[in-house]
């Protein structure tokens, strides 16, 4: 097999993957933007830091176990499932942080970095819990 074959070999079997799971990510975000007490995008657009670093800790957070579900499973199902599991604990830890922070919708809308960062930092800890407990 010349590399050329095996590199087009190999793109089947990935870009479906990937794409699986881009989506899933995707559906993950969107769950997360809709779950929040606030108007994550909106804040953003506004220029609100605070909302920032939470919705880009919860992309990071909801990314890193999904590249481990990704990295440890080839079956479409697989990742399917798997990457669910990783998105509803994904969205669990916002929960936690939520309860941790205390009037969250109020200290994000003011622009609080502090919070947003703990926030963040709860979701990106249990990212990494998540994703190696899906690699092992």
């Amino acid at each position: 097999m010349t590399a050329l074959s095996a590199l087009g070999a190999g793109l089947t079997v990935l870009l479906p993957q990937f794409i699986l799971t881009l989506a899933m990510l995707a559906i993950g975000v969107t769950l997360h933007t809709l779950v929040t007490p606030y108007r994550e995008r909106e804040l953003v657009n506004q220029g609100n830091a605070a909302a920032g670093i939470t919705m880009t800790g919860a992309m990071i957070a909801m990314a890193i176990p999904l590249a481990a579900t990704l990295a440890n499973h080839t079956a479409y199902l697989d990742i399917l499932v798997w990457g669910a599991v990783a998105v509803l604990l994904q969205l669990s830890a916002f929960g936690i942080a939520f309860a941790l922070v205390g009037d969250l919708r109020r200290k994000i809308e003011a622009g609080n970095t502090a919070a947003a960062s703990v926030v963040a930092g709860v979701q990106v800890a249990v990212a990494l819990v998540n994703a190696g407990a899906m690699a092992g």
